[in-house]
């Protein structure tokens, strides 16, 4: 997204540091994992031992049925508290259809349910059972063998999956039951990129064991992978320990700010180097932050960076 400058000015070298110059104790302190969950466990349980291989808290994003597989990432300590954000979700599914039906009647009944949806979570989930709407950005039908369908699905976070094969098999009017998941993309993370536990544990071991830390910096990266999908707005070196002490977010603290940044987005605060400070909603739009020079632009939403990583520039009133 395109950034407009607000004002100019520079980082101090003394304070800080880029994400990508961050050592192996500093990104297990606050860094991110692809990982590519196996059928069998539960995404707490591989959390769980994520967690007793490094030695410190960890929490997943996106909740994954025992017999589901693929992409769930996960947080490490400090960077648990960026893992809850909404992002856009892709599977691939088999769909077992329970009567034989024509390829064509398959495909026109599936396109009918991109766009938005409204759904009542199935009885397994966790969460209460009440409609809800979530968008599907696109269904795309991979092959039909027989009575089973596989199809790639984009959508919303928050939509089951279970209930969208049910759905449709209403609609092909034959029936349908959700067969086999596997998530293939959650945000920027993706299945090509995604590891094992098995990757997971050597690539930890020859760091500790051997002191050899490039498959672990390959593994784990920085938080701020988090908030790539997010807009953008750069701060002021003297504005950082003031949002990290919860203030809100001031607008001669602001250098540079995405285009695309409306009232009540959800925002991400960044450093001149490129640091993650906090999220915040925005109280008005990049135009009009840019157009003011006095006011608040966004309310605190959640914190991610420690308080004294720079120092305090700012008076309690």
């Amino acid at each position: 997204m395109p950034m407009s400058i607000k004002a100019q000015a520079r980082t101090n070298p003394n304070y800080g540091k880029p994400p990508g110059e961050r050592n192996i104790e500093e990104l297990l302190d606050s860094g991110v994992i692809n990982l590519d969950k196996p059928s069998g466990p539960t995404s707490h349980q591989v959390t769980s031992w994520v967690q007793k291989i490094f030695g410190v808290k960890a929490g997943h994003g996106g909740t994954l049925d025992p017999k589901v597989t693929g992409v769930l990432p996960i947080a490490l300590s400090n960077a648990t508290k960026a893992i809850g954000i909404r992002v856009e979700k892709e599977y691939a599914c088999i769909m077992r259809l329970h009567k034989d039906v024509g390829e064509k009647k398959i495909r026109d009944a599936c396109k009918k349910f991109v766009g938005e949806i409204y759904q009542i979570p199935p009885v397994q989930s966790a969460v209460k059972r009440e409609m809800r709407k979530r968008r599907i950005f696109n269904i795309d039908i991979l092959e039909i063998d027989g009575r089973d369908v596989l199809f790639k699905v984009g959508c919303e976070a928050g939509t089951y999956i279970r209930t969208l094969c049910v759905d449709m098999g209403k609609e092909i009017s034959c029936g349908a039951h959700m067969e086999e998941l596997r998530r293939t993309k959650s945000g920027k993370f993706e299945e090509k990129n995604s590891v094992t536990l098995h990757d997971l544990l050597d690539s930890y071991i020859f760091w500790k064991e051997n002191g050899i830390e490039e498959e672990l910096r390959k593994i784990v990266k920085p938080m701020e992978f988090l908030l790539d999908h997010l807009p953008k707005i750069i701060i002021r070196d003297s504005a950082v320990d003031a949002i990290c002490h919860g203030a809100n977010l001031a607008l001669p603290g602001i250098l540079r700010i995405d285009d695309g940044v409306e009232k009540n987005d959800l925002v991400a605060i960044k450093t001149l180097k490129g640091e993650g400070v906090a999220l915040v909603k925005a109280t008005m739009s990049a135009k009009g932050i840019l157009q003011k020079d006095r006011g608040i632009a966004a309310n605190i939403n959640r914190v991610l960076m420690n308080k004294g990583t720079y120092p305090p520039i700012w008076k309690k009133s």
